[in-house]
Formats: C-alpha cells, sequence, structure tokens
C-alpha cells in the first residue's frame, strides 16, 4: 500500500531516467519532507552509487526513507499499533491521551488528525493512519514544544501598567556599537516587529532647527526626529496592539522641543496620548485601555491636573507670552515659571507626558513619600544591581508601585547586555536590551516575550504584584516546586559545524534561568560526526521552586577540542508555556532566525 502511493507520487519525475541533486531536493519538498539542502546534498552523495551526480528511483528512495522515517517515531508508532502498520483512531486516541496530555481526546479529533495528515487516501477513508502519516503529524505545528495557547493573547490586560513585564530596547537606534557607526530606521522598525513596546530615542539639536537622533559625543551617524516617529508609526501596531512608550533622552532645545512636540502631534494624531484618560485620573491605565496608543516618556512640568486646568484656561483665550514663547499660566502654575525656565522644558512637549513621566530616582523612600503614580524611574544596571542585593524588599515594593526601566552602563561601548532575568525577578517593568546585540541576554528576552501573544505585555506573577507578598527571590521560604523531567531524545538536520575540523560532534546543553536557586545547567554526551541524526536518549530532571519566573534554553553546540565549543542554535521559552509529551523544539540562529527544519526531538513532563 505505501509502495503504491510513493510510486504514484515520484514515477512521472523519473519518466526521463535519472534525475539530479536540485530536482531530489525539489522532489522530496514535493513529498512534503521538511529537508537541509546542504544535509540532503550529502545524503545524495553517499547513496549516488554511480557518481554521476544523477541517481535512479531506488536510490531516492533509499534517500527518502533515510530523511523521512526516523527510528524514533517508528518506536512510538510501533508502542501504539497494533500490527505495526496502522493506527486505528482509537489506537491514535489512546496515545494522544497517555503520551501527549490532550485533555478530552475524542474520536471526532483524532479523526480530525488522520485527515490532515494521512496522505495515503485508503488509509484515510478507512479512518486509519500509516507511518507515513503519524510522522507527517508527529513533525507538524501541533507537536511543537510551545503551547498554542501561549501563541494569543490570554493574559488578564485590564490591571495598571505597572503589573506588566514591558519589552523594552536601549538605544534602540543603533544596530552595532555605540561609539562608532550607523543609526538606522532599521533598529525600531526590527525592535517593533519583534513586539517592542518600549524604543528609546536620543535626541539632540539638529541643522535647520530639525532635531536628530543619534548617540551623542560620538561617531556614529544622524537620523531626523521626524523619520524616525513617521518609520516607528508605521510599524508600531504591526505586532501587537498594545501601547508604544517613545523614551525620549531629550538633550533639545526648547525650540527644537517645539518641533519634536509637532512631529509627533502631526505624525501619531489621535494615536498619540495627550490627555489622561477619564476613567484613570490618578491610577496607571491597563494595556487594554491603552490599546492603539502612544505614550511619550520625558520630564514633565507640574502635575496631570495642572496641565489639564492650564489647557483648560488656554482654550478660554490666554495668549502666548512674545517674549518668552511659553504660554501665560493661570493660578496653579504661575510660581512655576521660573522653574520652567531653568528645566528648559518646552511646554508644548511636557504637555505629551501623561503616564511615564520620567523622574530621577533617588531612594526608595523618597520614592514612597512623594513619587506620584504616573512617574517612572530609569535605574542603570549597576546601582540597580547593587539595591537589589542590599534593599530587595524595598525594591520590590517599589517596582510594584511605579514603573521602573533597568538600562546597561556606560562602559558597554561594545552594546552588550547584561543578564535581565535579575531584574525580572524583582518585578522591573522596562529591563531596555539592546537589541542589536545577539547573545544569551537577548535569547532570554525573546524567550519570555514570546508569551501572550508575542505582545511585548507580560502579566508579572501575583507574588510581584501583591503588596502583602514578602517574595525574595534570594530566599524563597514558601514554594510549590516543580519537578520537570526532560527526555533529549534525538536531533533532527542539526546545522552543521563551520569548522573543517568535524562533521559536527554534537551536544545539547539545557538551561534554566529564573531565580538564584533555579539556575541549573546540565549537558549531554558528544555524538561524534553525527548532525544530521544524533540519538541521545538521555534523561535530565529540575526542581524550579519559582516556575513562573523560569525560562528553559536549550543550546546545541560542536564539540571543539581547541578553540572552544561552536554554537550551532538555541531555543528559549517559558517554562509555563511548555507543552508535555513529545514535542520537536524548533532552533533559532544566533540572530533569532529559523533554522528550519534543525530542531530537537524530547519527552517532557512535569507536576507540581
Amino acid at each position: 500500500m505505501e509502495t503504491r502511493w510513493f510510486l504514484s507520487k515520484i514515477q512521472d519525475d523519473f519518466r526521463g531516467g535519472k534525475i539530479n541533486l536540485e530536482k531530489t531536493h525539489r522532489l522530496l519538498e514535493k513529498l512534503d519532507i521538511r529537508c537541509s539542502y546542504i544535509h540532503v546534498k550529502n545524503i545524495f552523495k553517499d547513496n549516488d552509487k554511480l557518481k554521476q551526480g544523477r541517481i535512479t528511483i531506488e536510490e531516492f528512495r533509499a534517500i527518502y526513507r533515510i530523511i523521512a522515517h526516523r527510528e524514533e517515531i517508528i518506536e512510538i508508532f510501533n508502542a501504539y499499533s497494533e500490527n505495526r502498520k496502522i493506527l486505528s483512531e482509537h489506537n491514535l486516541v489512546q496515545f494522544l491521551t497517555q503520551e501527549q496530555y490532550s485533555v478530552e481526546m475524542s474520536k471526532t479529533i483524532a479523526f480530525e488528525i488522520i485527515q490532515k495528515y494521512e496522505p495515503i487516501e485508503e488509509v484515510r477513508k478507512a479512518h486509519q493512519m500509516s507511518l507515513e502519516g503519524f510522522t507527517r503529524y508527529m513533525d507538524s505545528s501541533e507537536c511543537l514544544l510551545f503551547k498554542n495557547e501561549c501563541r494569543k493573547v490570554y493574559q488578564d490586560m485590564t490591571h495598571p501598567l505597572n503589573d506588566y513585564f514591558i519589552s523594552s530596547s536601549h538605544n534602540t537606534y543603533l544596530v552595532s556599537g555605540q561609539l562608532v557607526g550607523p543609526s538606522d530606521l532599521w533598529g525600531y522598525v526590527s525592535a517593533l516587529v519583534k513586539g517592542c513596546r518600549c524604543l528609546e530615542i536620543d535626541c539632540w539639536d539638529g541643522a535647520q532647527n530639525e532635531p536628530v537622533v543619534y548617540h551623542g559625543y560620538t561617531l556614529t551617524s544622524k537620523l531626523l526626529f521626524k523619520t524616525v516617529i513617521q518609520a516607528i508609526h508605521k510599524y508600531a501596531f504591526m505586532t501587537s496592539d498594545y501601547p508604544v512608550v517613545l523614551s525620549l533622552e531629550n538633550h533639545c532645545s526648547p525650540a527644537q522641543q517645539e518641533v519634536m512636540a509637532d512631529n509627533l502631534q502631526t505624525t501619531f494624531g489621535e494615536s498619540l496620548l495627550s490627555d489622561m484618560l477619564d476613567d484613570f485620573p490618578d491610577t496607571l491605565p491597563s494595556p487594554e485601555a491603552l490599546k492603539f496608543k502612544v505614550l511619550v516618556k520625558n520630564k514633565k512640568i507640574g502635575t496631570l491636573k495642572e496641565t489639564r486646568e492650564r489647557k483648560g484656561s488656554d482654550k478660554r483665550g490666554d495668549n502666548q507670552d512674545k517674549e518668552t514663547g511659553v504660554k501665560k499660566l493661570s493660578g496653579a502654575m504661575l510660581f512655576k515659571k521660573k522653574k520652567i525656565r531653568k528645566l528648559k522644558i518646552s511646554l508644548a512637549l511636557s504637555d505629551l507626558v501623561i503616564y511615564t513621566k520620567a523622574e530621577k530616582f533617588r531612594n526608595f523612600q523618597h520614592s514612597r513619600l512623594y513619587q506620584q503614580f504616573n512617574e517612572n524611574n530609569s535605574i542603570g544596571e549597576t546601582q540597580a544591581r547593587k539595591l537589589s542585593k542590599l534593599r530587595v524588599h524595598e525594591f520590590i515594593f517599589h517596582t510594584r508601585k511605579f514603573i521602573t526601566r533597568i538600562y546597561p552602563k556606560a562602559t558597554r561601548a561594545d552594546s552588550s547586555n547584561f543578564n535581565p532575568q535579575e531584574f525580572w525577578n524583582i518585578g522591573c517593568q522596562m529591563v531596555a536590551l539592546n537589541f542589536q546585540t545577539p547573545g544569551l541576554p537577548m535569547d532570554l528576552q525573546n524567550g519570555k516575550f514570546l508569551d501572550n501573544g508575542g505582545s511585548g505585555y507580560i502579566l508579572k506573577p501575583h507574588f510581584l504584584r501583591d503588596s502583602k507578598s514578602d517574595f525574595n527571590p534570594s530566599n524563597i521560604k514558601e514554594s510549590m516546586p516543580i519537578t520537570l523531567t526532560i527526555r533529549l531524545i534525538s536531533g533532527i538536520q542539526l546545522p552543521l559545524s563551520h569548522s573543517s575540523s568535524n562533521k559536527g560532534d554534537t551536544l545539547v546543553i539545557i538551561e534554566v534561568f529564573g531565580v538564584p536557586n533555579d539556575q541549573m545547567k546540565q549537558q549531554t554526551r558528544v555524538i561524534k560526526k553525527n548532525a544530521f541524526s544524533p540519538r541521545w536518549n538521555e534523561t535530565f530532571t529540575f526542581i524550579i521552586h519559582v516556575p513562573e519566573l523560569a525560562l528553559i534554553r536549550f543550546v546545541v553546540e560542536s564539540q571543539g577540542l581547541i578553540a572552544g565549543n561552536e554554537f550551532l542554535g538555541q531555543y528559549t521559552l517559558p517554562l509555563l508555556c511548555m507543552n508535555k509529551g513529545y514535542r520537536h523544539v524548533p532552533l533559532l540562529s544566533r540572530m533569532g532566525e529559523s533554522l528550519e527544519p534543525a530542531s530537537l526531538f524530547v519527552y517532557v513532563w512535569y507536576i507540581r
């Protein structure tokens, strides 16, 4: 039966006799077999018996079996098939219930899977599944490690903004180092496409009264502020509907700040939040209430109430002061006039700052006594790290009330990043990273914000929101730990090593990132000279005390004895977004691009 189906699919392609490598690769894709060209090339070479660069139908069949029929899948199939040839609907329901932890699995769902994945018509009509169909199902998106439920926005989005982790970037305009190199609109476009919701814009006075964006006092190139704003406007809500915060690092004169304010209003129009929402006069609004809105983060003159009162008086006919260019202020704002000039803040720009007023952080006591709900702090990583060790309870109390942004230290001239996990552990909402720099920190960033539909907003765990909680990431007193077991079965078409010294001596490292006690790393043995289908069959167990903050990272490396191991691919995701059962782990490059069809095949199980 399988032979008839297979021959009917490929006979036409062999009418002219033999086929070459390119046609072999196309034919495999026509048969819905995902395959890497470089692996196909190596297998083709091994099976081309006459070494003429062309193969027969039988040689093609051998190549097909090598790529499509994986021993580990055959073993699972045989365990549930009564005759090792066919899976009945009943057998499939058994497999899905017992191995894939599918809740309320029914024959109807099993029937739908058979109809979708079984390629042999007579088997499909009999409500059965062949090995071909089972393999296609196991290789489909339905058997990925990442839960389908987490691919959409599923969390409560009606909490105030300070209750969320918010995907944030640092010096978003840079695409390389901090001292020399290009500033590029692609920095903003790329970050927004990745779901980033807080963008940094470093603004300076430019020629012809046009503000520019660049890293001040360096040799980085310059972008026009209005061009940056236009690019952000185009891509702001392409990936996520939730609010975008423009964090202005503002070095402009009041005159050019006026131009910035005009650019913002002209470009964003109704999307720009320029007044309090009536339902949120003294608390931060929710991401839901701010859908499709752009917020300006900058210093501000006076309070929100004073701004609204003054704007109201402007509408009644107050004029601008011809000498200063600053609007005359009514009653409550008169005493602020000297301060306005001292701070050199344009009133027009100040008026656009509503719920994200930048306020210098002094200390936790000062914030407790004086900081307003709409005031945010930016703290450098060095100071934040010190405070997280010496004043952890006060720090967490602070992040429960106020949006806190952490940014990289100035000495990171190469645009390197710190590990963001330590600041997520204490509830910091905006942990700003250099998105242009690949590596572990960005892997964690991208992995964490896969959750909640990639919306860029993730609801913080209850213990980082509840004022009665005494949570301390370094001293977990009460917890309900999860026991996570991962059986790393095999690798599928792993990327080949760039080193000429071997053909892929592959190993896998599994890492846990979370609170200090949960940090752990385990690795497999090395499989020599096999990146196509290495099999490890090794089991690893992790006890995770705070699963709500835990990220799991899979790293594939090629062993190097002299220069060290070579990175081949990785995948990072939140522990609570992991499916149980037999799953595929797709691999990403250092830059975060898909390496499909390269993946790991695992069995995952956890209990609490």
